[in-house]
């Protein structure tokens, strides 16, 4: 098997590289017709046209014979002794096409893939358990991970070998699937005994990395918090703002945190990491300098060059992250580029029910030369010169490339385009500000920023003739609890009515079609309109949030109620009552090796993290003490991992922050809901970045009544002179109610 490892590492090794790579050079692009892009034929179709999961979809017309994760693939591999060679990966990922196109579609490899082995496609999103359960597989025998994954498994779906992107054939040190296949399936044959005892070991090896031995609780305090903040900074790229090397991911785990540290602590750094990372990225090329929204991350050292798609739990969470530095700076440059998000979210991601897509993908149309209309990443959204210049006129075009740091030749590094799809082609950032652009053609900033709009809006206009890249319709759980969050707060904090009634729709839209009324379970997904999937941890646990953000915006009581009975569901599914925290899945999937506790907060916080802040909001909320022992249990489960790397979870330090903080605030408004003092009070809370608060009102009527069952002393709390008031607790005991708004601003602003 020395030949097939090797292969391995090159194959992993190549992916690390090729997460910079891009779409192909094109010609000014014009709107496709039915002549040019004439229909599919298909010559070959397989299990997966029955899936509903577009990435499953997406494979469907392959010679490969796949199936879909279950009981039918496992059973033919124990009837036939073959092994089961499993492909992850999801739907807006370019290499996972790279490799639908070379390998998949190829009847060559298809063969070798259907003689030997049972072919099993998933979809990552759809199954993050089983994802993470290989995943940590390939991770610990290659040193690196990433998507397409490909992981073979004996029938018992234990793992011997794996790795991410292969190419179909040999090519530039990276050996392709025409070698390793037969070489697997020969040493299936000769090396049989061999393969199932290092299969039997790697399982062992994951079911203790899953499940580690608790060891000693260590204490954690705000030593723990000290240093959370210091290796954050050790990681710190001061000259390309953000954190680690190259590729560059946003990480608003971590600017939450630094935020929450900044407040508690006025450490001028903490701060000042996060401003420079914020405005680092929204004048990259990770930001979409024309349409709006993040694309998922920079391929180099700064934010200049990104992979081009864009997920829908970027997009929430970053438009929360410039809203709280919107609320620590009052810098209307942060406010602007979190509407920037949200706009963009509403516009182009939003189904007709209300819920929220999963994803635009990377790739899309795009003439390339005699091949014609060939799918090229980043197509959709790069330019050459000469077409801005014949788009806008000479002026307009000087004026728009050097703001936008447009180049005759292009403005893509080499290295940065190993695939030569970028050749010659402009991915918009903003090289120089407005003010520079001013100086730079002695013209006034107003005079400039007219020119500049008209500009985009032009080349707006052009850019949607062009084949759009596809999206993916999955509505995911826990991804439309995220944006829910996202709305609810932005509204708060940006007075901005609509995102407010987008947020009520979304959460509607979910309760209505992805949570069992019956049986108080959530589902993990609707695609073409069918459900499908229990829901995992982190369904419940940002469903959870969204809820408790919802309420805090519009203070429905239900929603909180809502949250409080996900919340026991999600105890009882999900809870390990030996070791303390959560498992990512329920006990009832006999497929899964090892039940897992998530622990780390990437790109997306995880779920662990999450459910910890959840239970000290209702905790806050409720008085009621079973949260904050579940919520110290939960960071207990972690603390030997926390005590040694808490930058590896800084939304869980952000819960413990929260927890640590010596003012918490308890705040009730007493009034009704619309009433213009009520929202002239709110907007004081609203408007200030506040962390360490739980929110909420007694409107008087049935909703007090029904918040009073859940927290008592709510019942007397009322209106004093006839307007609304203000009662300010902090660690449950309260400050003299007041409905002056002055008094209630400097009682927030009191350290």
């Amino acid at each position: 098997m020395k030949l097939v490892l090797a292969a391995l590492r090159f194959g992993i090794v190549s992916l690390f590289i090729a997460t910079g790579l891009h779409a192909a050079a094109q010609k000014p692009i014009k709107a496709p017709d039915t002549a040019a892009v004439p229909a599919k034929r298909y010559a070959y179709t397989n299990r997966l046209i029955h899936e509903h999961s577009p990435y499953l979809l997406l494979h469907a017309h392959n010679p490969v014979d796949w199936y879909p994760w279950g009981e039918e693939a496992f059973a033919k591999a124990r009837r036939e002794n073959k092994p089961i060679f499993l492909s992850v990966g999801y739907y807006t990922c370019h290499w996972c096409h790279v490799m639908e196109r070379e390998s998949y579609s190829n009847p060559q490899i298809a063969e070798l893939l259907n003689r030997w082995f049972v072919a099993v496609k998933v979809d990552r999103e759809e199954r993050p358990d089983i994802d993470s359960e290989y995943m940590a597989y390939v991770e610990a025998t290659t040193g690196s991970g990433g998507w397409p994954m490909n992981v073979v498994l004996t029938p018992e779906l234990k793992p011997f070998f794996g790795g991410t992107y292969f190419p179909p054939e040999d090519r530039e040190g990276l050996v392709g699937l025409k070698t390793v296949l037969p070489q697997i399936a020969e040493a299936w044959t000769k090396d049989h005994e061999k393969i199932l005892a290092s299969a039997n070991s790697a399982v062992q090896q994951l079911q203790k990395f899953a499940n580690p031995a608790s060891g000693k609780e260590e204490a954690l305090g705000a030593g723990t918090l000290k240093t959370t903040y210091q290796q954050i900074k050790a990681s710190y790229d001061p000259e390309h703002p953000g954190f680690g090397p190259r590729p560059k991911f946003p990480r608003p785990v971590t600017l939450e945190f630094l935020l929450r540290y900044w407040k508690r602590t006025g450490e001028k750094d903490a701060l000042d990491m996060v401003l420079a990372n914020l405005r680092a990225m929204a004048a990259g090329g990770i930001h979409d300098q024309l349409g709006g929204g993040f694309h998922r991350y920079s391929t180099g050292s700064g934010w200049q060059v990104p992979h081009f798609e864009k997920m829908l739990y970027d997009q929430a969470q970053l438009a929360m992250a410039y809203t709280e530095a919107y609320q620590v700076t009052r810098d209307p440059f942060f406010s602007e580029v979190a509407r920037d998000i949200l706009d963009f979210a509403l516009r182009e991601m939003r189904s007709p029910q209300g819920g929220f897509y999963s994803a635009l993908d990377a790739d899309s149309l795009t003439q390339h030369g005699e091949r014609g209309w060939v799918h090229g990443e980043g197509a959709f959204y790069v330019w050459k010169a000469d077409e801005i210049g014949r788009l806008l006129g000479p002026e307009a075009a000087a004026i728009f490339e050097f703001r936008y740091g447009v180049k005759a030749g292009g403005n893509v590094a080499p290295e940065q385009d190993l695939e030569g799809w970028l050749k010659r082609k402009n991915v918009l950032y903003a090289e120089h500000s407005v003010a520079e652009t001013a100086v730079k053609f002695g013209k006034t900033t107003a005079d400039i920023e007219k020119i500049l709009r008209e500009a985009k809006e032009k080349l707006l206009a052009a850019r949607r003739l062009r084949p759009a890249p596809p999206v993916d319709t999955k509505i995911i759980t826990s991804w439309n609890g995220l944006m829910i969050s996202a709305l609810a707060r932005v509204s708060q904090a940006l007075n901005e009515p609509k995102y407010l009634e987008a947020a009520n729709r979304a959460a509607a839209m979910v309760l209505a079609k992805l949570y069992l009324p019956a049986t108080g379970k959530l589902r993990r997904r609707l695609s073409q309109g069918n459900v499908s999937g229990d829901g995992y941890l982190n369904d419940y646990s940002f469903l959870i949030q969204g809820l408790l953000d919802l309420y805090e915006a519009a203070f429905d009581v239900r929603m909180l109620r809502q949250a409080l009975r996900l919340q026991e569901e999600q105890d009882q599914l999900f809870w390990d009552a030996k070791g303390g925290g959560y498992f990512t899945s329920a006990s009832n999937d006999k497929f899964i090796l090892a039940r897992s506790r998530e622990a780390y907060d990437g790109a997306e916080p995880s779920a662990n993290s999450v459910a910890a802040m959840n239970l000290l909001r209702l905790w806050q909320m409720t008085d009621q003490p079973g949260w904050r022992d579940r919520f110290e249990k939960t960071t207990a489960a972690f603390s030997a991992q926390l005590k040694e790397q808490p930058e590896s979870m800084p939304y869980m330090m952000a819960a413990l922050e929260f927890s640590l903080a010596p003012h918490k605030k308890q705040i009730v408004i007493a009034g009704a809901a619309d009433a213009a003092d009520t929202r002239q009070l709110l907007r004081l809370f609203w408007e200030r970045y506040l962390p360490n608060r739980v929110l909420m009102l007694a409107d008087g009527g049935e909703g007090q009544r029904q918040l009073a069952a859940l927290q008592p002393a709510v019942a007397n709390m009322a209106r004093k002179q006839g307007r609304a008031t203000a009662y300010i607790c902090e660690n449950f005991v309260c400050n003299l109610p007041t409905a002056d708004p002055q008094v209630v601003a400097r009682l927030l602003d009191a350290k």
